[in-house]
This record gives structure tokens, C-alpha cells and sequence, in this order.
């Protein structure tokens, strides 16, 4: 009996020993990307040793995978009014970053992916995988599939612009501002007929 109470302290103690590498590990990557962040300055804000995140992960490759287990975690868009779908994409993703931004794998993924390919394919994955499906739903596959690039486009424009390289004038407008102003763009994406430019209307 005592022997399996032990085991089972182990398994918690090993449990919380990987969740704080792992923290530790997205808040590097978030902050200095895959390039600059190394095992050792991980496992110092992890307040253990480096040998540690080598036993649990291995190396920094396989630290950095174990980061990216990524789950966009997007709304059901099937019973979404057509005319409300940007809308609610926006403010999903918006509702998701507005926390820590440390804490969102996105995040960690996006700014590594400027200077790391493995980084870089694993976003085109992400959102091959998870931004077409969710707009079949809304707009049938072939309509998905063509727009899904473009609304990724701008919605990585928004993490990118916001939270990475944090400009003024993006960082200075309240989420409420941002929704207003990026989601009619992004219903002109999702639905073209209602953005045309007057040059477009006339062809």
C-alpha cells in the first residue's frame, strides 16, 4: 500500500516538474524565439537543474515540439449567422490572446516561426488543419478552402502585430476597437460580394 502511495507521489511530483519546464519553456520561446532560448535558461526559470529537461524532453528540438501541441480551439461556425462570422472569429481570437500572451502556444509558435523553419511548417499545419474545416461549416469546402489562407493572413497579422511586435498604434486600441475595425475586412474575405471596391462592382 505504501509502495503505491509513493509511486503515485512520484507520478505528481514528475507531473509538476514537466508543466513547469514547459511554462518555463513557452515563455522563452515566446520572449527570445527558438534560436535564442537554450536548455540551461530554461531550466533556471524553471528553478531546476538542466539535466532535468533533458531527462523529461531530451533536447531542445524535442523541448520545443512539446511546446506546439496546439489546439486553435475555434467556435463552431455552422449555426453562426453569415453576416456575424468574422465577427466571431475576431473576437475569439482576441478573447484568447487578451491574457497572458506567454501562455498561448500560438503566440510562442509565431514569433519562433520567423526564424525557425521547423517553427514555420508547424503553423502551416496548424492552420491547414484546423482554419479550412472550420469554415466548410459555414461556407462549404470549396469556398473554405480558398479563403482559409487569407483569413489566416489577417488573423496572424492581428498576433503579430499586437502581441509580438507590439506597434502603438494596434497595442493603443481596446479589443472592442479591434474587432470594429479588422472585422469587416475580414467578412470582405469570407464573403467578397460584400466588400467589393466600386471598380470591382462596375466590372
Amino acid at each position: 500500500m505504501a509502495e503505491g502511495s509513493d509511486t503515485t507521489v512520484s507520478e505528481r511530483r514528475s507531473d509538476r516538474t514537466k508543466a513547469a519546464i514547459l511554462r518555463a519553456a513557452r515563455e522563452r520561446f515566446a520572449a527570445q524565439g527558438y534560436e535564442r532560448t537554450t536548455i540551461r535558461a530554461v531550466a533556471a526559470d524553471a528553478a531546476i537543474d538542466p539535466s532535468m529537461v533533458m531527462r523529461y524532453f531530451g533536447n531542445k528540438s524535442q523541448l520545443f515540439d512539446a511546446t506546439l501541441a496546439i489546439d486553435l480551439r475555434l467556435p463552431d461556425l455552422a449555426d453562426v449567422p453569415a453576416d456575424n462570422l468574422a465577427q466571431t472569429l475576431v473576437r475569439h481570437f482576441l478573447e484568447r490572446w487578451e491574457g497572458d500572451p506567454a501562455d498561448d502556444a500560438l503566440l510562442v509558435l509565431m514569433r519562433s516561426a520567423v526564424t525557425n523553419e521547423q517553427a514555420a511548417a508547424r503553423m502551416h499545419e496548424i492552420f491547414a488543419a484546423q482554419i479550412a474545416p472550420a469554415l466548410t461549416a459555414a461556407l462549404g469546402p470549396e469556398r473554405a478552402a480558398r479563403r482559409a489562407g487569407l483569413v489566416s493572413a489577417q488573423l496572424l497579422g492581428l498576433g503579430l502585430t499586437r502581441y509580438l511586435l507590439r506597434l502603438p498604434a494596434v497595442t493603443a486600441l481596446t479589443p472592442d476597437e479591434i474587432e470594429d475595425a479588422l472585422a469587416p475586412a475580414l467578412q470582405a474575405v469570407l464573403h467578397p460580394s460584400q466588400g467589393q471596391s466600386p471598380r470591382r462592382q462596375k466590372e
